[in-house]
């Protein structure tokens, strides 16, 4: 069996060869899911934040903006895989399953 991983952005889509159903595709899926899902929490808390000021005290600026949107990809990350998210991954989980099964 082999696998193909495509990025695009930061998502990964996986393209596998070989029968469905396998531990290593739901694996697979899960991850996938799992990622689309941090992704999603990730745009999410940047919208939120977007409109925080940045305290002087600290410096600001763009350092502290960018320091912001890693700190929002780490904790959108943290949510997903501790099943602390919003259920997304879970519902593209079941899409990617029945998808390979067609």
């Amino acid at each position: 069996m082999t696998d193909q991983i495509h990025t695009t952005g930061q998502i990964s889509l996986v393209k596998t060869q070989g029968p469905t159903g396998t531990k290593q595709n739901d694996l697979q899926a899960r991850k996938t899911a799992e990622e689309f899902e941090a992704f999603f929490l990730s745009q999410v808390l940047n919208s939120m934040s977007a409109g925080i000021e940045t305290d002087a005290t600290f410096g600001g600026g763009e350092s502290e903006k960018i320091f912001r949107s890693m700190l929002n990809d780490e904790y959108a990350k943290s949510m997903s895989r501790s099943g602390g998210g919003v259920g997304i991954a879970d519902a593209v989980y079941r899409e990617i399953l029945a998808l390979q099964e067609v």
